[in-house]
C-alpha cells in the first residue's frame, strides 16, 4: 500500500490520539512520538517511538530516520530550534517552525499579538524571579494571573487576590512549567463575561472558522466546553478578525486554536493560541461534520474543506477526572453513561488511553448534544458524572 503522507506526530496525548484516527482515515502512515510508552495515539498509530522532545538529539535522530513528509507538533515543550534547522533542509513542519517557536512560549506569541499585530489584550509583564514579579504587581496593579510561559491545559496558572498569595502563585508556576526555563507571565486580570475558543484553520484557499466554543476552567484547566458560544455578532466578527491576522503572520496550514476573553461591554481581548487543536475543541467531535482533527488533517495535507457546518442545535463536552495515582485501575459506568443519549440528545464517551492515572489528570470525556447550550452541557455533565474509576 502507498500512503498519502507518512507523518510524525510530535506528542501522543488524546488530542494526537484523535488527530492520527482522523489522518488515518485519510490514508496516512502515522508515527507517534512521546516521553513514555504506550501514550494514547501510539494506541492507534502505525509506529511510535520514545524520547523527550526536549532532547535535540533524539529528535533530530527520528526525523532522520523516518524522513516523513509532514513534522506535526501536538505539545509546546519541543526542541524548537531543531525544527527550524530541519525546515530549512526541506522538511515541511506544520504549521511552521516559526510557529512552533513563537506558540511554544506565551510571552513569543503574546508579543506578536499586542506590539506586532497591535490587537488588544490584557496589560502584562514577564519575570524570571519573585523580585520581578512584585515589580509587575506593583505596576499592574491587583487582581491578576500569574502562569508559566510555557505550560499544558492552563497548568501552573492561578489568580492573585491579594499581595500575601503573590509568592504561592510564583512557585506554583514555576513547578508547573514545562522546558527549562523558569519564566512566567503576570497579567491584568480581566473581568470578562464569558471566554471562547475560536478555532481557526488556515489552508491554501482561504481561512475558515468554527461556530464559537465557550469553556469553563478550574485550576487553569479545561472543564467543560459547549458549541455554539452565545456571541454578538459585532465580537464574533472582532475575534474573527484577530484569528485571522495571528494565523496569517504565523503561516502555514492547518488548525489553530485562538482564545478571547469577552467583557460586558463586548470588548474582546486576545488571550492565547496554539498552532494544534485545542482541548476545548473536542467538543467538535459530536457536534460538527467535521471535527477540528478532521479539519487539521485535511488543512495540512492540501485537502479539500467544502464547508463547516454544526450538526446539532448544540453540543458539550465534560471531563472525566482522575483523582489519585495509580497503574491499575478500571472504567465503570459507561454503559450507564451511554444509555442517556435519546433521539435528538446523543451521548458518547472517549476513553483516552492514558496508562496511570494522576490527581486531575483528564482520562475521558463525555459529549453530548441538545436542543440548545444548557441542555448539552447538562446531560454532557451527567454522563461525566455517570462514569467513574475503579482503582484495583
Amino acid at each position: 500500500m502507498t500512503f498519502t503522507k507518512k507523518i510524525l506526530l510530535l506528542g501522543s496525548g488524546e488530542l494526537g490520539r484523535e488527530f492520527t484516527i482522523s489522518a488515518k482515515r485519510l490514508g496516512a502512515f502515522v508515527i507517534a512520538c512521546d516521553a513514555y510508552e504506550n501514550a494514547p495515539a501510539m494506541q492507534v498509530a502505525d509506529a511510535s517511538e520514545v524520547f523527550s522532545m526536549l532532547d535535540g538529539d533524539k529528535l533530530r535522530a527520528a526525523i532522520e530516520k523516518h524522513k516523513p513528509d509532514l513534522i506535526v507538533p501536538e505539545v509546546e515543550a519541543i526542541r524548537t530550534e531543531i525544527l527550524a534547522e530541519v525546515e530549512g533542509e526541506g522538511y515541511n513542519v506544520v504549521p511552521s517552525a516559526r510557529a512552533t517557536q513563537l506558540t511554544m512560549n506565551r510571552d513569543a506569541i503574546r508579543d506578536v499579538a499586542a506590539q506586532e499585530l497591535g490587537l488588544t489584550t490584557s496589560r502584562y509583564h514577564y519575570a524570571e524571579s519573585f523580585a520581578e514579579v512584585q515589580a509587575a504587581a506593583d505596576d499592574i496593579g491587583l487582581p491578576l494571573v500569574i502562569k508559566p510561559v510555557m505550560s499544558s491545559s492552563g497548568k501552573g496558572q492561578s489568580k492573585v487576590d491579594n499581595a500575601d498569595a503573590l509568592e504561592t502563585a510564583w512557585t506554583y508556576a514555576v513547578d508547573n512549567m514545562r522546558g527549562d526555563r523558569a519564566r512566567v507571565i503576570v497579567e491584568q486580570f480581566i473581568d470578562f463575561d464569558y471566554e471562547i475558543t475560536l478555532l481557526t484553520v488556515r489552508t491554501r484557499d482561504a481561512v475558515l472558522f468554527c461556530p464559537p466554543i465557550g469553556h469553563r476552567q478550574e485550576r487553569g484547566d479545561y472543564q467543560e466546553s459547549w458549541q455554539p458560544a452565545a456571541m454578538s455578532e459585532d465580537a464574533l466578527t472582532t475575534a474573527q478578525d484577530m484569528a485571522r491576522k495571528v494565523v496569517d503572520n504565523l503561516g502555514g496550514y492547518g488548525l489553530f486554536g485562538a482564545e478571547f476573553f469577552v467583557t460586558k461591554d463586548g470588548e474582546v481581548i486576545f488571550s492565547e493560541l496554539s498552532p494544534r487543536p485545542h482541548d476545548t475543541g473536542m467538543v467538535t467531535l459530536i457536534g460538527q461534520n467535521l471535527s477540528e482533527f478532521d479539519l487539521h488533517a485535511r488543512a495540512i495535507m492540501a485537502l479539500p474543506i467544502p464547508h463547516i457546518a454544526l450538526t446539532a442545535p448544540a453540543s458539550a463536552s465534560a471531563v472525566i477526572l482522575a483523582d489519585r495515582d495509580s497503574e491499575d485501575f478500571a472504567f465503570t459506568g459507561v454503559a450507564e453513561a451511554l444509555a442517556l443519549g435519546r433521539e435528538g440528545a446523543e451521548v458518547d464517551i472517549r476513553i483516552f488511553g492514558k496508562p496511570i492515572t494522576r490527581p486531575y489528570r483528564r482520562m475521558a470525556v463525555a459529549l453530548a448534544t441538545g436542543a440548545n447550550s444548557d441542555t448539552a452541557r447538562r446531560l454532557a455533565k451527567s454522563a461525566a458524572d455517570a462514569v467513574g474509576i475503579e482503582y484495583r
